[in-house]
């Protein structure tokens, strides 16, 4: 099991320097990754944010070892092809670190209806499909087309190809137990389970997800129909610990198919810069060996 910090980059966290003071003390303290939000607006507007792509490549350019990615971009509020050039040239610079979060987005009527785009979750999830094979395709580096319901490409082809081969890592994001979001996830590389009642998802429903995820993936082509999939495949979830302990529940969150834990930082906790890295240099809570 792997170990991230999972944290939103707004508030005190907006300054981009901040976000690259956070990222090089978590390198330091031994965590795997560090994972930023994507969110456009935040309680109506009031609170300052950071861009998180432009936050990730000063993050990317800081470090050298932990994995960065943005969990989760809202795809169908972006431009497919637009979101390919940047994660190729965010995968190079930081040689091939990327990881790439997707999901439906929340709080339409905060982040898509104020500025035209559409709101319902059946269109937002074509956008999502059809993005995904996008971005997977162009990917590639060689000739692509694509003609969909919302989004066609004919005969284009992006250079330089991602350093990560097969491809950028895709972690599809869900609200459990809705299984939908973990039929797509299966076509892909990753699950960024939620609960939709909040809290931690547990051992058990790690598990069960797991299976879950198992049987689609043996009944189902992969995605996109250029790239094979990755495997294994990542199971996260995110959580709070206790610092300098080892993680309450570690043994069966392994033998559940955990392959990664994202301490969160919450927003409505301390989003201070000093409790911040407070809590990332105490390290992640490994087991002790």
């Amino acid at each position: 099991m792997r170990f991230g910090v999972h944290l939103p980059n707004f508030g005190p966290l907006s300054d981009p320097a901040a976000l690259v003071a956070v990222a090089r003390e978590a390198e330091a303290a031994g965590w795997d990754g560090l994972f930023v939000w994507d969110h456009i607006a935040w309680d109506n507007g009031r609170v300052p944010m950071a861009d998180p792509w432009i936050a990730l490549a000063a993050i990317a350019a800081s470090t050298t070892r932990i994995r960065l990615g943005a969990l989760i971009t809202p795809l169908a509020r972006r431009r497919p092809w637009k979101v390919a050039r940047e994660t190729v040239t965010l995968d190079q610079l930081s040689a091939g670190r990327l990881v790439l979060g997707a999901g439906l987005g929340w709080r339409a009527g905060l982040e898509f209806a104020p500025f035209g785009e559409a709101t319902g979750d059946r269109v937002r999830a074509e956008r999502l499909d059809e993005s995904l094979a996008i971005v997977d395709g162009l990917w590639t580096g060689e000739p692509f087309s694509f003609a969909g319901t919302h989004y066609r490409v004919d005969d284009a082809q992006f250079l330089p190809r991602p350093v990560q081969s097969p491809r950028i890592p895709i972690w599809i994001a869900g609200l459990l137990p809705h299984r939908r979001p973990f039929v797509r996830a299966a076509r892909w590389d990753g699950a960024f389970p939620e609960r939709r009642a909040g809290g931690t998802p547990t051992p058990a429903e790690v598990a069960a997800l797991g299976s879950f995820i198992a049987v689609q993936r043996a009944s189902a082509a992969p995605a996109g129909g250029q790239v094979p999939r990755l495997d294994p495949f990542d199971i996260v979830v995110g959580g709070v610990s206790v610092p300098g302990r080892p993680l309450a529940g570690h043994d069966a969150y392994a033998a559940a198919g955990l392959t990664w834990w994202l301490e969160r930082i919450d927003p409505g906790a301390d989003l201070s810069v000093p409790a911040t890295l407070t809590r990332v240099c105490a390290g992640p809570p490994r087991p002790v060996a």
